[in-house]
């Protein structure tokens, strides 16, 4: 009797996707999606993180991949059941690729493939050592000169970077650094972190005293390691600190500190890097195969360049520097904040809360979200409910990942009109303030802003009523001129001022690039961040993925990792992935290696 039940209906769809790829037969493959598709694969079958939209490109990423990939063995998922609403059934998958397994999410429509996501999960023969295969750490039995595991491990420390070299060079040890340092650790391949500061995690803990994580905690695990059940749901940035700290300690990363990378440079011939750091003040030569730049998105502070900044009498800083509302207090100082989004409200905020007479000055308009309404729109991947529910971290961050770039904005659209419709009092306030709003060019809200320009919002964990109080002052227009005593805008208003904070947002990554390699490569790997969407400062034309992140770039042996928690704890696998396979030498043929369209 035919079972009709709908997991077999799923396999008898995956069987039947199956048998085309085997056969090579392109024309059955690419009639199993829908007109309107998308297939979204994170290293599997293009050794890249590349979206095919509409069957064209489908039809193109198999007629190059399919022959060596030779995928097979697709199956529903272990433990899970497919399910159907509004039309759609979905379910979770397995699959093998020649060199990989697979598992992926699928999302048919009228019998076709509307959404598919594909991502390696690990490499035959490679996996990691975990669970069942974990390391036994005691030695049984007589072992006469055996090293003990700390012996191993202080031999490892003294030996790479010195007598052996790492295969990979990581610059930046914030949490995108850590965290895919971590994944490669587990994979065996040989890495150095290296970090401007004196021990990890400084890079929060030298930032402003009341900067907090504004994303939750459900939101923020690091790999392998969760934040502990008590963890607060905001994390406070030292606490962040500390557990950067100790997380890099427990899985004892070659993670080397008060070390500043120099130069860098690439020898085609030998297909390796040489890079020049400074150590505790001695110079080393390291020369790894491949460079990865975690420096963060937010690292390479963009500093205004404005009339008259040379002439103001008193102090000036970029956000990045700022020292924090305590030097204030007291002192009868007004201070102007330039910029009016995250960073901007949270130091107008401490600064109003230490008694300092602070403005901030808006330049264009600002998508504001409650936090409180935020974290109701991400409820169901990421909360207490959430976990409660069932709902693991990896299978919330494939959930997300499931979601093509160029339809996403149609996702987060209602959910950001609801908002706005539930929080119209807010707004209103603000508006009253004088505050100018904007919920993104489309009104698709903060995700989207984000994934476009990094920049451009304020998540309100209490400084946008201080704005409708008054509390805060609130100036809107373009500074013209910097006075030897404060700030001009366009509009003809001063400002009076005796210090100034420049909350004007950071550069594009690859300025490291040229700052330690060279101009001309920077110029080679392009603008780092952004989709192409032809929104304001993500310009086009579209490109589908984030520009050079987590993935090759137009320089061989050049990567770049990082993002917020999540971003760096879910793309690291995939980074991580990709290293490990040119580590053991596996082909890796790049499809779909993106075209550089903007320099910075």
């Amino acid at each position: 009797m035919l079972d009709t039940t709908l997991s077999a209906r799923v396999q008898v769809f995956l069987d039947k996707f199956e048998a085309a790829l085997a056969a090579g037969d392109l024309d059955a493959a690419v009639g199993m999606f829908a007109p309107e598709c998308y297939w979204r694969d994170l290293v599997t079958f293009t050794w890249n993180i590349k979206t095919m939209e509409g069957r064209d490109q489908v039809r193109d990423m198999l007629a190059h991949c399919l022959a060596h990939v030779k995928p097979r063995n697709w199956k529903i998922a272990e433990g899970e059941t497919p399910t159907e609403a509004g039309g759609v059934t979905e379910s979770w998958i397995t699959f093998e690729t020649e060199v990989a397994r697979g598992y992926g999410l699928i999302r048919l429509q009228n019998g076709q493939i509307w959404t598919l996501l594909t991502t390696m999960a690990e490499l035959k023969a490679h996996e990691e050592k975990a669970g069942f295969s974990r390391p036994l750490g005691a030695r049984h039995g007589v072992n006469p000169g055996a090293k003990t595991w700390k012996e191993l491990r202080d031999e490892e420390v003294e030996q790479l970077g010195f007598k052996s070299q790492p295969y990979v060079l990581v610059i930046g040890g914030g949490q995108g650094g850590i965290a895919l340092g971590a994944r490669l650790r587990q994979l065996g391949v040989p890495t150095i972190i290296v970090e401007k500061n004196a021990r990890a995690g400084d890079s929060w803990r030298n930032r402003y005293k009341s900067l907090c994580l504004h994303d939750p905690v459900w939101y923020d695990h690091l790999p392998y390691i969760d934040f502990p059940k008590n963890w607060p749901v905001f994390s406070p940035k030292d606490k962040i600190g500390d557990w950067l700290e100790m997380y890099t300690k427990v899985m004892e990363l070659n993670y080397w500190s008060n070390t500043t990378a120099k130069h860098a440079s690439w020898d085609d011939t030998k297909k390796e890097w040489t890079v020049i750091v400074e150590r505790d003040g001695k110079e080393i030569t390291l020369r790894p195969r491949q460079l990865v730049f975690a420096t963060g998105m937010s690292a390479k502070p963009n500093m205004p360049k404005i009339k008259g900044m040379e002439t103001f009498k008193g102090e000036q800083h970029h956000s990045s520097r700022h020292p924090g509302s305590g030097g204030y207090k007291g002192k009868n100082k007004k201070v102007a904040v330039i910029g009016s989004n995250n960073s901007a409200h949270d130091i107008c905020a401490a600064l109003y809360e230490a008694g300092v007479d602070v403005t901030m000055v808006q330049r264009s308009t600002t998508h504001i979200v409650r936090s409180d309404s935020l974290m109701e729109s991400i409820g169901d991947l990421y909360s207490e409910r959430a976990v409660r529910g069932g709902m693991t971290t990896a299978k919330a961050d494939l959930i997300f990942a499931s979601l093509p770039y160029r339809i996403l904005n149609q996702f987060q659209k209602p959910v950001y009109d609801k908002i706005r419709q539930d929080d119209a009092a807010f707004y209103a306030g603000l508006e009253k303030a004088g505050f100018r709003l904007d919920f993104g060019d489309d009104d698709s809200g903060l995700f989207m802003k984000y994934l476009r320009r990094g920049s451009g919002y304020y998540i309100d964990v209490g400084a946008s009523q201080l704005i409708i109080d008054g509390k805060i002052k609130l100036f809107a227009g373009q500074v013209e001129e910097i006075t030897p005593n404060g700030v001009k805008l366009d509009n003809g208003k001063e400002l009076p001022a005796d210090v100034i904070v420049y909350a004007t947002g950071y550069s594009s990554m690859n300025g490291f690039v040229a700052d330690l390699v060279s101009p001309e490569m920077a110029d080679k790997v392009g603008k780092v961040w952004g989709l192409g969407s032809n929104t304001t400062k993500d310009p086009g034309p579209w490109e589908g993925e984030q520009r050079n992140m987590w993935k090759p770039t137009q320089q061989e042996g050049l990567w770049f990792h990082g993002g917020n928690l999540h971003q760096s704890r879910h793309y690291s696998q995939f980074l991580s992935l990709q290293l490990k396979a040119r580590y053991e030498s596996i082909p890796t043929p790049v499809y779909g290696l993106q075209t550089v369209h903007h320099k910075a």
